[in-house]
This record gives C-alpha cells, sequence and structure tokens, in this order.
C-alpha cells in the first residue's frame, strides 16, 4: 500500500493522545516526530528523549507469527525496564502504510509503559549505515523484529553495521524479539527465502538440494541459539518436514554443529528464553513450539534424489514444558515421537504426519 501524507498526520495525532491517556511525557517541540526519508520511514510513539531504562534482562521472545501473544510482548517492554523499543520492519519498494500492525501504539497502549516505540521501516541497504538509525538501535532498550519476508532482513542488513548493531544489543543482555520473518533470522542458521517463494515441505523433502533451500550460517549469534535453526507458522503450514530437510542439509554442510536442533514455533505462540537458557511457553500461546533432532545422518541426502534418513527426534513444548537450551532437553513434553522419512515422505504411520507436509496451499496465504 502506498504512503500518504494523512496517514501521517494522523498517526503523529494519535501517538500524542496516547502519550497523555498513558501518562507519558508528550513529545516536547523539538522531539522526535514522523518523517519519510528516502531509505526508511520513522514512526514514533513516546519521547526518545527520555532517560534510557535504568536496568535491563535478558530474554529472547520467538514468536510463530499469525497473531500476537500480549504476554511475549509485555516481557519484551518488561525486560527492558520500560525504556525504548525499536520495531524494525523492511519492505521491498518505498511505501508503508503505518496502520498495518502498528507495534508502536501497542507498546504504548497494551504492553508497556514504555518511554518511547520507535519504528524504523526500511526500503533500501542504504538506510543500515544512516546515523539516524544507528542511534535509534544503540539507544535501544528492547528490540522487535516484525513479520514480512526475511530475505529483506539479509539483503538489507547483513555485512552492515545494523547486524553489528543487533548482535551487540543482545550481547548486553537486553531483550529481543521476532515474529514470523522477524523470527525465521533469530537462530544462527536461517532459512532466507531468497528465491522469493515460500518453501513447501513436500517440495523440499523430495529435493533437498532443489534452489529454493536457501540457508544463511553466519547473520545473528545470540546467546543459546547457537547451532539452532528456527520455523515459524509450523504446525499451520505444515513445515516439519522443510525443517527436517534444513537439518539434514546444515549437518551435512557444517559438520561442527554437533548440537545442531530445529525448533518450530505454532501460530499466535511465543517460546520465551531466558538468560539461563531455558524456554517455555508464554500465557496465552494458543500452539505449541516444536524441538526436531536429527539421532543420526540421512541415509541418502542427495541431489535429485528424495530424502531419506531414520531417527527424527520430534518433541512438542505444551504450557508445561520447559527447553533447556544448553542439553536441548524438554522436560514435560506434551508429545514426543522418533520418525522415519523414506524417499521424501514420512512413514505411513507417522504420528507427525500431519505436520509433516501437505498438498494444498490456500490461496489466501500471505
Amino acid at each position: 500500500m502506498r504512503f500518504h501524507r494523512h496517514r501521517v498526520v494522523c498517526f503523529a495525532l494519535c501517538a500524542s493522545l496516547i502519550a497523555a491517556s498513558t501518562g507519558h511525557a508528550a513529545p516536547s517541540q523539538g522531539a522526535a516526530r514522523n518523517y519519510r526519508d528516502k531509505n526508511f520511514d520513522y514512526f514514533v510513539a513516546g519521547d526518545p528523549a527520555l532517560p534510557r531504562a535504568a536496568h535491563t534482562d535478558f530474554t529472547l521472545a520467538l514468536m510463530g507469527g499469525g497473531g500476537s501473544v500480549d504476554a511475549a510482548f509485555a516481557a519484551i517492554a518488561n525486560h527492558a525496564g520500560g525504556g525504548h523499543i525499536v520495531i524494525l520492519r523492511a519492505v521491498s519498494d518505498d511505501g508503508f502504510d503505518p496502520g498495518d500492525g502498528n507495534y508502536g501504539d501497542s507498546f504504548a497502549t497494551r504492553w508497556g509503559p514504555v518511554s518511547s516505540a520507535q519504528t524504523i521501516v526500511f526500503h533500501h541497504r542504504e538506510a543500515a549505515y544512516d546515523p539516524r538509525v544507528l542511534e535509534a538501535l544503540r539507544s535501544a532498550d528492547g528490540i522487535f523484529l516484525a513479520g514480512g519476508d526475511q530475505s529483506n532482513y539479509l539483503r538489507y542488513w547483513k555485512g552492515t553495521p545494523v547486524q553489528t548493531a543487533l548482535n551487540a544489543h543482545v550481547a548486553a543482555n537486553r531483550p529481543l524479539g521476532g515474529s514470523s520473518a522477524g523470527l525465521a533470522i533469530l537462530g544462527q542458521y536461517s532459512y532466507t527465502a531468497s528465491d522469493g517463494g515460500s518453501l513447501e515441505s513436500k517440495l523440499a523433502l523430495n529435493e533437498p538440494y532443489n534452489s529454493g533451500v536457501t540457508l544463511e550460517g553466519d547473520f545473528l549469534h545470540f546467546r543459546w541459539l547457537e547451532d539452532i535453526v528456527s520455523d515459524t507458522h509450523f504446525s499451520q503450514r505444515c513445515r516439519l518436514g522443510r525443517l527436517i530437510v534444513f537439518l539434514a542439509r546444515i549437518q551435512h554442510d557444517h559438520p561442527s554443529a554437533a548440537a545442531l536442533a530445529g525448533i518450530g514455533v505454532d501460530e499466535r505462540t511465543a517460546l520465551l528464553v531466558g538468560s539461563d537458557g531455558v524456554g517455555r511457553l508464554a500465557a496465552g500461546s494458543t500452539g505449541g513450539a516444536w524441538v526436531v533432532t536429527l539421532l543420526r545422518p540421512p541415509k541418502i541426502l542427495k541431489e535429485g534424489r528424495p530424502l531419506t534418513l531414520d531417527d527424527v527426534r520430534i518433541v512438542r513444548m505444551g504450557q508445561e514444558s520447559s527447553l533447556d537450551l544448553k542439553s536441548r532437553t524438554v522436560d514435560h513434553p506434551a508429545a514426543a515421537t522418533t520418525e522415519r522419512i523414506e524417499r521424501g515422505a514420512p512413514a505411513a504411520d507417522a504420528i507427525a504426519s500431519k505436520i509433516m507436509l501437505r498438498n494444498v496451499v490456500p490461496p489466501d496465504e500471505d
């Protein structure tokens, strides 16, 4: 959707009213205001000039997309000490509708209180070198990576000061979360979707070396997510099959990834990882999180051949479960099974076959 000037005016007015109604200081005459630059759009609620949070705590919020989990966003705001939140988005053109999933207003009115919430929408790689963008990131007490297309994040940020700033932010024990595409890039390894599509499990299982299996291993390096590859919209879009292929390819290409594991998160579900490396589902999550490991190398992993492997360990986390990322073990799992893949298909009696692959893709799926 194209950007229109009247939306900016309305957005600024709403931000002022929100600040007044929540008791936060309204922006002063010289405070930051919404604007559109040639390389990025900027929207703000609250006052970024207020002091930073006195204290922040490490947390990672892994959100599956398809709907918000309020407790996960509240955890980001709380662990950010009620300070300054920066929301990052990316689009492939120069237009963005500020009313499209307005996380800034929600941090100010539902998940806070926070001193400010600044949204930066990248539409060119040059924005990753802009001093205004980098200052916002350096001053962030918490960061949220929104959904969209993860290939834009890699294209705009890899090898830039933004990549450095994101890694430094988490290393400094400040909270960070990502939803959908934002989650897809959080692990050490990530599916980049750089071919312009969204890889289906059926294709991946039958062609593990298909050009659509695009993987990245040197982008974000967050504590506890070493040797992790994450996936989103997990059960709803039957992505278990492609996650298994990701694991097989990474294990083959990176033998040093000895503790490799996949984490899939369902829609309207969030996995919160604390400073102790233990992950639990956020309150209000409607689905589960899945931990997938390969207990032995594939029998067949060759170009032009369907995948065949034994002993894929699949564990589903529920509200009573906890994941120790140090040992890759799940306490009190909601379900657990060991499956096999034969010539690109799950065994006939596979318990997890319902989320392994699908034959029909809904036409209205975003």
